[in-house]
């Protein structure tokens, strides 16, 4: 079986949709099936092997000009062909280039107009290297916000169509409007040409049905998904009585940073001892955000720190191995949660807010706990629960360690898949 995945690149950043997507290429190609990983946008940017194809289709810089600038649709493709090579678009996400929802509605509406919008030229040429180039058997986009591109694609293509859904709704929902409630009525009007979608728990798959008006019997779900080589940490003494809490998300408003700080001023006034690292991708949008925590950390001393973001994967692995607790108190309702799983993969229990996936992932593996959402209280409650009871604490982290990968190997995750598509093609 030969599968193409359409992927969406992260502008410069390690995207947890851009991680996902390789992972599961590589897992399905473990389990034998051919597979191409088609970057869109952006080139990915993954902390592993990266099985993505050079080229990039729908490339930022031009999507971007086609939509500004009515002549640079005229223009022939011949001479701004250059500017989708990925070192271009590279080069132009270092020098900047937002990815804030708030400032692309006009451009989300051209972009989902596909065929009849700027970017048609563009549209053309994915829908012509799938299906003529590569010919697979089965094509599955990696978010639904390249659905634009799937009438034309429809067109030509007689194949089974999918698209895995990993947390859509979080940048329809910071569109303004009426961008917001366009956009969502163009997404609704052509995921018609899905033949299914694919999701990693039960909570996305009843949200995204009614958000997106689908019938639920289009959903699929499939376990989320990690490779556990290189995962090698293991559960820390339950005598440990310098604790190190730990963050290792994008550093942003949404994932919660500035949530689980103020919860730690809480844990760290009852427990001097305890420290807070955090981990994770800070880009130029985000940096005022940051440096306001920044700010009012510096009464904590050496007990707040910021390490940055682990430009691989022993460095990520090792980031999380100085770690007794994990919490990423995600603001919006979490569709995935990647840093929970690594996290146990090394033996690292988590204390996560009670909504999205986690509250289906903590069951699953008895790894963490969960805390009433919104109040630095209760999260700070959870924490010191797990600081002061070293047995629970070393309890979690033994029933994650196992739970992970009993539940959540990336090969568990290409099966699944692998069954759903053989079904579709009979």
């Amino acid at each position: 079986m030969h599968i193409a995945i359409v992927t969406a690149g992260g502008a410069g950043m390690f995207c947890g949709s851009c991680m996902h997507d390789n992972t599961w290429a590589r897992a399905l190609q473990a389990r034998e099936a051919e597979v191409s990983l088609i970057p869109t946008y952006t080139p990915i940017r993954v902390d592993e092997q990266n099985l993505s194809e050079h080229s990039v289709f729908l490339g930022g810089i031009n999507v971007y000009l086609e939509h500004r600038l009515r002549v640079w649709q005229t223009i022939p493709r011949v001479l701004t062909r250059w500017l989708d090579r990925p070192w271009v678009i590279n080069l132009a996400t270092r020098i900047g280039v937002s990815n804030d929802a708030g400032q692309l509605g006009a451009l989300t509406l051209a972009m989902l107009s596909g065929e009849a919008g700027p970017q048609r030229r563009e549209v053309d040429e994915l829908a012509q290297h799938l299906t003529q180039g590569l010919k697979p058997d089965v094509i599955c986009f990696s978010n639904i916000l390249l659905v634009g591109a799937v009438r034309r694609l429809r067109e030509r293509f007689a194949g089974p169509l999918y698209c895995v859904l990993q947390g859509d709704d979080v940048f329809l929902e910071d569109l303004s409007e009426p961008y917001q409630s366009q956009a969502l009525a163009m997404i609704r009007e052509r995921s018609a040409d899905f033949d299914g979608f694919i999701v990693h728990s039960v909570y996305y798959r009843d949200f995204m049905s009614t958000y997106l008006g689908l019938p639920i019997e289009k959903f699929h779900i499939i376990p989320l998904g990690i490779d556990m080589s290189g995962h090698d940490g293991q559960p820390r003494s339950e005598a440990n009585d310098d604790i190190t809490i730990g963050y290792f998300a994008r550093i942003c408003e949404a994932k919660g940073l500035r949530q689980l700080f103020e919860a730690f001023k809480i844990v760290h006034r009852d427990i001097p001892t305890a420290r807070l690292r955090v981990g994770g991708y800070l880009s130029k949008q985000d940096t005022p955000y940051y440096q306001g925590i920044a700010r009012d950390a510096r009464t904590l001393g050496d007990a707040f720190e910021y390490v940055g973001s682990p430009d691989t994967h022993a460095a990520k692995v090792n980031f999380l191995k100085s770690l007794d607790v994990l919490s990423v108190p995600t603001v919006y309702h979490e569709p995935k949660g990647l840093y929970v799983l690594e996290a146990w993969a090394n033996g690292v229990p988590v204390v996560q807010p009670r909504h999205g996936s986690f509250p289906e992932m903590i069951e699953a593996t008895g790894g963490g706990l969960l805390v009433e959402a919104d109040s630095a209280d209760e999260l700070a409650r959870g924490l010191k629960e797990l600081i002061t009871d070293g047995a629970q604490r070393y309890q979690l982290a033994q029933n994650g360690h196992a739970g992970v990968r009993r539940h959540y190997d990336s090969i568990k995750m290409a099966d699944a898949t692998l069954d759903i598509f053989r079904s579709a093609l009979g």
